[in-house]
């Protein structure tokens, strides 16, 4: 099929131009100012609409197996939601259980995705068991396409300073990049304590055993041991004005650290822990939300391009499971949902306010994922010869957001009730497209796409 999209607003990292854009088969063709329409083409009109590349989601968990439970979304559901939202590739975590090999965690990973997914998906290897075997696996997984690793400071998954410093060290030779879990889990298991020694077993005492001191100080060491290897590093989603300080100050001097933040951390506030009942339960994710003013310096951070990509960290559980917690907040599976909303909440409450421009959108949700993750210019471009991931965005359609339109599988939306504008209204993968006025028409297309070591220009 070869689709012509005339009158369209080109929308890059750097500049929107009206351009029309030519696709063949999988790829993009020809961009031009004006291309005359052929009786084989397809001819779509977007005039007055923005066209985006492809988003690209780097933090998914779905079908993750955790706190005796497994999340709402697996790859089917949670991906459905992704296109649907303009997300043309995601990038989950393969998880390595405690004594299982790290090619043994891709397999199983694999299995998980396998025809399932209604994007395109890649993997990064989240090592939680450090050893000969891991170390000696490193080299398939790079062969394998999974080119970026993910290591926790805090949960019975985490790895120790020594271990991380010979993680990141094997990794250097390698030219891998990881992103880590910056929280201090031993001062948390101590804040924990506390609390149910005082009596609070509710869902408002899980801020307070995660401050924001507890994400800077592991920031602050993570970064020391990055810089003794002399190592990029990337700190996944970012909560704090805190946290950010420590980083800014290692990137002033000179060192080269990637920050991820989330929709949840920019627009949400740790009130969400003060409501009735078992209603804050909803809100309960890792890190917690923070303060008016962590989101005001996040925001102001994303202005002047000081945070490199916007993630959603989509870890989905219905009520149900969340009242596991109900006489324990610890025992509350963490997380939210997030692939299917986030565009639409960057576009509202960032591009429409004026706290962000629609190049530092495209920026932030396409182009650095893709520089970042090795998969550019495949992905996360418009330019001739990348893969055919395009957004037409309809800047003028308008919805409120409830559980009855959410796609995941869910009981609840944490968004209930919030209002936004703007939305995909077509979404091309690889040149098919698969979702047209707003829904999704084509599912399971989604393929596993082999990822290269990371691009060296992040804008």
């Amino acid at each position: 099929m070869r689709y012509l999209i005339k009158n369209g607003f080109v929308v890059t990292s750097k500049e929107t131009t009206q351009m029309d854009l030519l696709i063949e088969e999988e790829k993009i063709k020809r961009i031009a100012p004006t291309i005359e329409a052929e009786e084989s083409m397809e001819v779509i009109d977007a005039k007055g609409n923005y066209i985006f590349p492809g988003f690209i989601d780097a933090h998914t968990h779905f079908d993750l197996e955790v706190a005796g439970t497994v999340t709402a979304d697996d790859f089917s559901s949670g991906t459905k939601a992704a296109i649907a939202g303009g997300n043309t590739c995601i990038i989950d975590f393969a998880t390595q259980n405690k004594g299982e090999t790290l090619e043994e965690a891709s397999e199983h990973w694999h299995k998980k995705a396998d025809g399932k997914s209604s994007c395109d998906y890649g993997f990064h290897m989240a090592v939680t068991d450090w050893n000969q075997q891991t170390k000696d696996d490193l080299k398939a997984m790079f062969e394998e396409g999974i080119t970026s690793f993910k290591l926790y400071m805090t949960y019975d998954t985490k790895v120790s300073d020594g271990e991380i410093f010979e993680i990141l060290t094997e990794l250097k030779k390698y030219g891998g990049i990881v992103g880590v879990h910056c929280e201090n889990g031993a001062i948390i298991d101590e804040l924990v304590k506390k609390q149910k020694e005082n009596g609070n077993f509710s869902p408002s005492a899980h801020p307070l055993t995660r401050p924001a001191e507890v994400e800077a100080e592991a920031v602050n060491r993570l970064l020391y041991i990055a810089k003794l290897v002399d190592i990029p590093i990337v700190v996944v989603h970012l909560s704090s004005k805190l946290g950010f300080k420590e980083a800014e100050q290692a990137i002033e001097q000179g060192q080269t650290v990637f920050l991820e933040t989330c929709p949840q951390y920019l627009l949400m506030d740790d009130s969400k822990y003060q409501l009735d009942g078992f209603e804050s339960a909803k809100y309960v994710c890792s890190p917690p939300l923070r303060k008016k003013e962590d989101a005001d310096c996040l925001w102001k951070a994303l202005k002047e391009n000081k945070l490199h990509t916007i993630s959603t960290d989509h870890c989905s559980f219905n009520f149900t499971q969340k009242e596991m917690g109900k006489e324990d907040f610890t025992k509350i599976p963490n997380g939210m949902p997030g692939v299917q909303h986030r565009a639409e909440l960057l576009y509202t409450y960032g591009v429409l306010e004026e706290k962000i421009t629609v190049s530092q959108m495209c920026k932030y949700l396409a182009e650095n994922p893709a520089r970042l993750y090795g998969l550019y210019p495949k992905k996360g471009c418009i330019k001739e010869g990348s893969d055919a991931d395009l957004v037409i965005w309809n800047g003028n359609a308008s919805e409120t957001v409830t559980k009855e339109n959410q796609l995941y599988h869910m009981d609840y939306s944490p968004l209930e009730g919030v209002e936004i504008k703007g939305k995909p209204d077509k979404v091309f993968l690889r040149g098919q497209m698969v979702v047209d006025h707003g829904c999704v028409i084509k599912e399971n297309c989604g393929l596993y796409v082999k990822r290269s070591t990371m691009e060296n220009e992040i804008l």
